[in-house]
């Protein structure tokens, strides 16, 4: 696969002026002032698996509209010290799956909870969440069900859910509140960046090959799914072009991240051509530099000949490896955080 983006020496500058709307901040902050009317933690239920060494509930919690959003959460059978705590949200088209597909960081020795994505069971995995809210106009797909209004877009819903989460997580038993991370590939990654910009107090954002960043150039570059789906439906509903462009304005992660106040560890493949290097760029350049104080610390680490799988196991490792300098062994007490200056591209 060539590269049909930006040459790296390029992107390591790509820093475009990106516009959101004037209401952007009233905008979440209504909405999660809405979403936050509701207590955040409906059940927690133990579940029973065949893994000796880890134990796991079925969580529900309230999400966008108070309605019921399932998660798995999982933390190293036997420690009783509250562990600091890894959200992970999924990719486009999956759900939270069973509660045995995804251990990394719980073997690791952190709590994981991890968020199902409304209406997206059965693309590629399984989730047990509905989307009770998908009759706006738009398209029959997530990333366009809705798109004529940021009021009724899906990814008004999703993001709040995952906000909720971070929430939820923190009322959880077994963890500490103080030090919340969250974490996501693709969509996932998309989300953890959305989620940095509008959750305060988290102790670190983990995000790769991120999805819904620098949105107006993406549906310009790539055919790829799910930004494709969006072109697709310009192609049928031309006359929507400046709605749909409106609504995305909204949820672009690349405007959120400038309120962003925790370390972020960011990775993408040179050959991505589901969710662009530019995209991840411009996000990466924008992140922290509204929030008031210092910008956070920032990596990122570009595998040049990869795609939209980036880095793979190589990346985790190295997410295990900065996570683990930054807050010190998760089962054990936190101790003084160590200190995060900015840092540049990697």
């Amino acid at each position: 696969m060539s590269l049909f983006d930006l040459p790296l020496d390029q992107l390591r500058r790509y820093a475009p002026t990106i516009t959101e709307p004037a209401d952007l901040d009233d905008f979440w902050r209504t909405t999660l002032q809405a979403a936050e009317s509701v207590p955040v933690l409906v059940e927690v239920r133990p579940e029973p698996t065949d893994l000796r060494l880890l134990d796991t509930w079925d969580v529900t919690f309230a999400g966008f509209a108070g309605d019921p959003v399932r998660a798995w959460y999982t933390r190293p059978a036997g420690v009783p010290e509250p562990l600091p705590v890894v959200i992970e949200y999924v990719g486009y088209g999956r759900g939270r799956g069973t509660p045995h597909e995804r251990l990394t960081w719980p073997v690791a020795g952190y709590a994981h909870l991890l968020m199902d994505a409304r209406g997206q069971s059965g693309m590629y995995g399984v989730g047990d969440t509905a989307d009770p809210h998908g009759a706006a106009p738009g398209g029959p797909s997530p990333v366009t069900r809705g798109i004529l209004s940021p009021q009724g877009y899906y990814y008004r819903r999703l993001i709040t859910d995952a906000v909720r989460a971070v929430q939820a997580a923190r009322a959880l038993p077994g963890v500490d509140p103080g030090r919340v991370v969250v974490a996501g590939n693709s969509q996932g990654g998309g989300l953890a960046l959305a989620v940095a910009g509008l959750a305060p107090g988290l102790a670190a954002v983990l995000a790769t090959a991120p999805f819904l960043c620098h949105l107006q150039r993406a549906i310009e570059i790539t055919d790829a799914s799910p930004y494709g789906e969006i072109g697709t439906y310009l192609a049928v509903h031309r006359e929507a072009e400046a709605a749909v462009r409106h609504t995305l304005s909204y949820v672009d992660a690349a405007c959120l991240v400038r309120r962003a106040t925790a370390p972020v560890h960011l990775g993408l493949g040179l050959r991505d051509r589901v969710c662009p290097p530019s995209t991840v760029f411009a996000a990466y350049h924008q992140y922290g530099v509204a929030n008031g104080g210092p910008v956070p610390e920032r990596s990122i680490h570009v595998y040049p000949f990869n795609g939209h799988e980036h880095g793979e196991a190589v990346h985790l490792r190295r997410q295990l490896r900065w996570l683990a300098e930054l807050l010190g062994d998760p089962t054990q007490p936190a101790g003084p955080a160590r200190s995060t200056q900015p840092v540049g591209a990697g």
